[in-house]
């Protein structure tokens, strides 16, 4: 079988018998197929990276030629296949999402009014982890902590609920530990140099560029979703580059903006989607109750 080395989509080809036994799978083992498709991602990704790991290095050598570089392409498939098959945690992690955005939906749960604290929620419609899955449910979750976010960073509650909304899925794709444990991280915040709490890794997309790359990253992880509301609440009076948020948060686009220019995000549409949350009927129905 011919490979070729530069091309970084064959790693994933190269197993194409594996590709055909999923879809055959799925059929009759939704969860046995998402689970497979999900390793191979993974193994796609390690190759990714291995390939950007060979491009940093000079191959400018005397023993340098195609022959070499084909056989390290192909051998560093087979290095792809066996970590993927070992796992490094970015497979598990992609099934439970993969497995939770293909959940059906509660017809019967409706998405709670604005300036008004929302009922008490109902219960039932949960996510793995006890993230609610509707708005309303959501919304009725998190709301005590968003008014208590509110009053020490000046910005409306609903603002910082729809900002959780983005970053979590309505709670549907909540930050969790490798076994399934609840990070209470809504607001995707990462654990930089200085985080000495606990962490859990997971997927994410980072746009380089514009261009959207797969990544694992580390994000806090908290005992509750009162403080992951008042680390965020820290975090935005505690980082000069988040003032204009600030400055302009009682404005839904000057807070978006703010976020957007302050690099909370690496998505270049992150105001745009994060005002279509804001202004959307979703979270308009869910604050109506």
């Amino acid at each position: 079988m011919s490979v070729n080395a530069s091309d970084p989509t064959g790693r994933l080809a190269a197993d194409a018998a594996a590709l055909d036994r999923i879809r055959a799978q799925a059929k009759t083992d939704p969860q046995g197929a998402v689970r497979g498709a999900a390793q191979q991602f993974e193994a796609l990704f390690i190759s990714m990276l291995l390939k950007s790991m060979r491009d940093t290095t000079a191959q400018d050598t005397y023993f340098d030629s195609e022959q070499t570089r084909l056989y390290q392409s192909m051998l560093d498939q087979q290095y792809a296949q066996v970590l993927a098959a070992r796992g490094i945690g970015l497979a598990d992690v992609m099934a439970r999402q993969l497995s939770q955005a293909a959940a059906p939906a509660d017809p019967a749960a409706q998405p709670p009014a604005q300036g008004a604290k929302p009922p008490a929620a109902s219960g039932g419609v949960t996510g793995p982890s006890g993230a609610a899955a509707q708005p309303r449910e959501f919304v009725n979750r998190i709301w005590p902590h968003a008014v208590a976010a509110a009053r020490e960073t000046g910005i409306p509650p609903h603002f910082i609920v729809a900002q959780a909304a983005l970053e979590s899925g309505w709670g549907k794709s909540e930050i969790q530990g490798a076994d399934g444990s609840a990070s209470h991280n809504l607001f995707g915040v990462k654990a930089g140099r200085g985080w000495t709490g606990p962490v859990v890794e997971a997927a994410t997309t980072e746009f380089v560029n514009g261009t959207p790359q797969p990544a694992v990253e580390r994000f806090r992880a908290y005992g509750s979703y009162a403080e992951a509301f008042t680390d965020y609440a820290r975090l935005l009076k505690s980082q000069p580059r988040y003032a204009q948020a600030l400055e302009n948060g009682t404005d839904a686009a000057g807070f978006a903006r703010g976020l957007a220019q302050g690099g909370y995000a690496t998505d270049p549409m992150y105001a745009d989607k994060l005002l279509r949350i804001i202004n959307g009927g979703a979270l308009r129905t869910a604050l109506a109750g």
